[in-house]
């Protein structure tokens, strides 16, 4: 990489990469999740992950550049402790911990599209700035509803069962 444009673009490409990873792994998360409202938040994070990939496509295909994914190793490290993480706990502290890996999944979004907006910004390109930030904005939308349901119900109920 010699220039922005050229971290911009692998930017896109690890958050590209990063999206259809975590939509690989999403289906797990959700199927081990006690709580309904978890789930349920799970399942319709699923739906908006399907959407931020269609999004990022319509980015490449504004920029002119071909979609593809770039390897991005904090994805895959935090796929691997999720699936680690996963395989200790048992339930009422299941939901606790899966609450809390996905969380880090979306701060890490969080940390990559806050990051690509910036970008975009400074490299003049409007046209894409603001479907980046839209997917931000949902990336932060999520982890405000996993915070609420920690606090109001998943941490609680791991509480009493201590």
């Amino acid at each position: 990489m010699n220039s922005l444009q050229d971290a911009f673009e692998m930017g896109l490409q690890e958050a590209f990469y990063a999206e259809r990873a975590l939509l690989q792994a999403m289906p797990q998360l959700a199927q081990a999740a006690q709580s309904e409202e978890f789930r349920a938040a799970l399942e319709q994070h699923e739906q908006e992950t399907q959407q931020q990939v269609k999004m990022l496509e319509q980015v490449f295909q504004t920029l002119g550049v071909q979609p593809q994914e770039a390897q991005c190793q904090a994805v895959d490290g935090l796929i691997a402790d999720a699936q680690r993480m996963m395989g200790l706990a048992q339930p009422p502290a299941l939901d606790a911990v899966a609450l809390a890996l996905a969380q880090a999944n979306e701060h890490f979004e969080i940390t990559k599209y806050g990051t690509l907006v910036a970008w975009a910004r400074e490299l003049g390109r409007q046209d894409v700035e603001g479907i980046l930030q839209q997917i931000l904005d949902q990336e932060k939308q999520t982890d405000q509803k996993l915070t609420r349901i920690a606090e109001t119900m998943v941490n609680q109920r791991a509480q009493q069962a201590a």
